[in-house]
């Protein structure tokens, strides 16, 4: 196998770090556990980056290499499946095949955009469906699954005006990834940031206190995008044709029933939703956990009586190889936080000399642009997040302001097809429906990406504040 200059660098950077740290004289003030850790993270992001081996098989073999040489307990290791956010997201998957099941999602969209008059209203529109599902399905490759029949329906519509079907093929995977952040099951990354704030600071981050600082972000950048995707995506000409879409256009072209009055199933699935996420966003009037919320949601939706999909088709959906990967670097971020590496890794920064401004654009930038090197959002946060929050308190800034705004700058990966698995999910579409090129997804980048730093710049500066998490 020959390897890109990428893959060479990465190894030959690896390979020397190991060989340092090897040498026990060297980097005095380093703890044994310290530099098995290191090693063992230096390895796995090399594997990430450089190798064509699973990321859960890299992530399940790191966190087995640290419980091996004593760094964390097996107990810690196999104790983050048992976490209660995983169960969130289990019980939360199932709660989405209830929903796609009952096609309520499809409806719900058809309610939406058959309301638009002009393109930029269809744009918006659709936006605002895509945010919506934030709520109902983890995960943005779910969400992007859940989206795609839907984006097949109105490509068919379209058929005649090509480049309204391209600018909508990009528009609905840049909106999933941008608008994840609104919610704490957008993204096993969320999970990950919560769990090591908690390690870390002992900060709890629930689900309410997260839709609070991440709903507003979600929805000034997915609307951001949409504008950016339509100037850059579209011709003046195109948007101003007038737009006119029916439910019963849609229908045509989507195998549930998308007008009429709401069939039992479908009411059922609204009713449990809409009671499930009530209860997700109270959850300091009640104190029930989202876990806990969720479980109950999952049971109701795949009860025998009550239900609309059978409990063994829900649990199929889940992807656990996801979970896996999750539990694993949420075990490796806690190898970094508790074995002194974070904070040593650190140790040379200015104390308390750099501007929270400045560390925060610093922190941001880099997270933006980290999908070049790591592709998955979940491996990003377990590398970047224990290293910012061990930075922040070097550098007298909130631990929890910095670890919002790395995560929700990571979200950000709209660069290369491979860069997310909804970007390349839209960029190889069935029936040779028109998409977008890897030059269109450069081209976007290019203003994209300093747009959306931006904006979690200022609202890390200006808006958080506000809301409970100063700087």
């Amino acid at each position: 196998m020959t390897l890109t200059h990428r893959q060479a660098a990465a190894w030959c950077a690896t390979l020397s770090v190991c060989a340092v740290l090897a040498v026990p004289g060297n980097l005095p003030g380093l703890a044994t556990d310290a530099r098995l850790t290191l090693a063992v993270f230096a390895l796995a992001t090399c594997a990430w980056i450089a190798t064509p081996i699973d990321d859960t098989y890299v992530a399940l073999g790191a966190g087995l290499a640290l419980t091996a040489t004593g760094v964390i307990s097996s107990e810690t290791l196999f104790g983050t499946l048992g976490d209660a956010t995983v169960w969130l997201l289990i019980c939360a998957f199932v709660l989405a095949a209830a929903v796609g099941r009952s096609g309520l999602a499809g409806r719900a969209a058809a309610f939406l955009v058959s309301g638009a008059g002009s393109v930029r209203q269809l744009v918006h529109l659709t936006t605002a469906a895509l945010v919506a599902t934030a709520f109902a399905v983890p995960a943005t490759s779910g969400r992007a699954a859940l989206a795609l029949p839907v984006f097949l329906a109105l490509a068919r519509v379209l058929a005649d005006r090509a480049r309204l079907v391209v600018m909508l093929a990009l528009l609905f995977p840049t909106v999933i990834l941008l608008s994840a952040v609104a919610t704490l099951i957008g993204a096993g990354a969320h999970l990950i940031t919560v769990s090591v704030l908690w390690e870390s600071t002992g900060e709890d981050i629930g689900f309410a206190r997260w839709l609070l600082l991440g709903l507003p972000l979600a929805i000034a950048s997915s609307h951001l995008a949409a504008e950016v995707v339509l100037l850059t995506m579209t011709r003046r000409a195109d948007r101003d044709g007038p737009v006119r879409i029916t439910a019963e256009q849609l229908q045509e072209h989507t195998p549930h029933p998308v007008t009429g009055p709401l069939t039992a199933a479908e009411a059922r699935c609204a009713l449990l939703l809409g009671t499930v996420v009530l209860l997700w966003c109270s959850e300091p009037l009640h104190q029930v956990p989202p876990a806990v919320v969720a479980l109950i949601g999952a049971l109701v939706a795949a009860s025998p009586a009550l239900g609309t999909v059978r409990l063994k088709d829900a649990l199929s959906t889940v992807p656990w190889s996801l979970l896996l990967f999750m539990a694993a670097t949420m075990a490796m971020g806690f190898a970094l936080s508790v074995s002194g590496a974070a904070r040593w890794l650190v140790s040379g920064l200015p104390g308390g000399g750099v501007p929270p401004w400045l560390f925060l654009g610093v922190v941001i930038a880099l997270s933006t642009a980290a999908h070049l090197a790591l592709q998955s959002r979940s491996a990003r946060s377990s590398v970047l997040v224990p290293l910012v929050v061990a930075a922040a308190g070097e550098a007298g800034v909130n631990p929890v302001a910095a670890a919002l705004a790395s995560t929700a700058a990571a979200g950000f990966c709209h660069t290369l097809p491979a860069s997310a698995k909804p970007v390349a999910l839209f960029a190889d579409l069935p029936d040779d429906t028109p998409t977008y090129a890897p030059r269109d997804l450069l081209r976007l980048s290019l203003v994209l990406a300093p747009l959306t730093a931006a904006l979690v710049w200022l609202f890390a500066l200006g808006v958080w504040p506000l809301l409970g998490v100063p700087l």
